[in-house]
């Protein structure tokens, strides 16, 4: 009783003004890179376009109500299908990954966990452009199939993966698959063994445990690896621009190429606002239901 009454002061205790002054460059930064270019997003959505990158500082809604309407509505909506897809194949192949690295050994383990950073070590276009000599016409995957006969026998000699959905997909999936492992990673780490051993005396089999234990114990880690990958997952457009050859267009296409080509820079800036408050709702959503389980 005392230990708890003397602890409670320690844990509520507010940061003093060195954490604040420790703290200060991230706010800093926040405020310059983050917090101010999301300002003036929210102020542009709400003027008119006057032409190509000029502005009228004339109040309206019509950006919104533009953004809201039936074809834009289509690329939200076809945004989150890719997205949520993206999120499930991350999850089903992550997890049991995460899972095996968690469960090895501690030298072992270093050493799986580098090889899912490698890729972090080189620039993401430079791994999107060596996907499309992977899936070219000509490409790897293409002379791999011909040498196995499978070209022509059991797919037709113009088979090309590249510039199609699937294309999109499989390099969504390369590039967000580690944002899901590792948090994933991290709750298996954490996992007791005595609850599995307990599991195991009490009767459960490998199958039951995980169900029972395991999956609960490390739902934490899933439902970050979701977040980290769905969120950014739907506002991609580089992938979506040289993957799909223009045969996809997501919403993060549309936005690029309102401030790019199309030069509306309100009614960019409202798809951007409207993607942003989508993102909010997801967070809070996800963390209102950790909450409450």
């Amino acid at each position: 009783m005392t230990s708890t009454t003397l602890a409670s002061p320690q844990s509520t205790r507010r940061p003093g003004w060195r954490a604040w002054v420790a703290f200060s460059p991230l706010l800093v930064w926040l405020a310059a890179f983050v917090v101010v270019p999301t300002g003036m997003l929210f102020v542009y959505s709400f003027f008119k376009n006057a032409g190509y990158s000029e502005v009228e500082r004339v109040f309206t809604l019509g950006n919104y109500a533009l953004a809201f309407s039936p074809d834009y509505l289509g690329n939200f909506a076809r945004s989150t299908a890719y997205a949520g897809l993206t999120t499930i194949l991350c999850a089903l192949i992550g997890y049991p990954v995460a899972y095996h690295i968690g469960r090895a050994p501690a030298g072992r383990r270093n050493r799986l966990l580098m090889l899912i950073m490698i890729p972090f070590m080189t620039s993401f276009l430079i791994r999107t452009f060596a996907w499309t000599t992977i899936l070219d016409h000509q490409g790897v995957l293409n002379t791999l199939l011909r040498a196995l006969q499978i070209i022509p026998v059991l797919l037709n000699d113009k088979f090309e993966v590249l510039h199609t959905p699937a294309a999109v997909m499989i390099v969504l999936v390369y590039t967000y698959l580690p944002f899901m492992i590792l948090p994933v990673y991290g709750s298996v780490e954490k996992l007791d063994e005595s609850l599995l051993e307990a599991a195991s005396d009490l009767g459960a089999g490998p199958a039951r445990t995980f169900v029972r234990v395991v999956l609960p114990l490390t739902m934490p880690g899933v439902g970050a690896g979701v977040l980290m990958v769905f969120v950014p997952a739907v506002a991609m457009f580089a992938v979506t621009h040289v993957m799909s050859g223009g045969t996809v267009y997501l919403i993060g296409d549309v936005i690029e190429d309102q401030f790019g080509s199309g030069g509306n820079l309100p009614f960019g800036s409202a798809l951007g606002m409207v993607l942003l408050v989508g993102f909010i709702a997801t967070f809070f959503l996800f963390t209102r239901r950790e909450k409450t389980t």
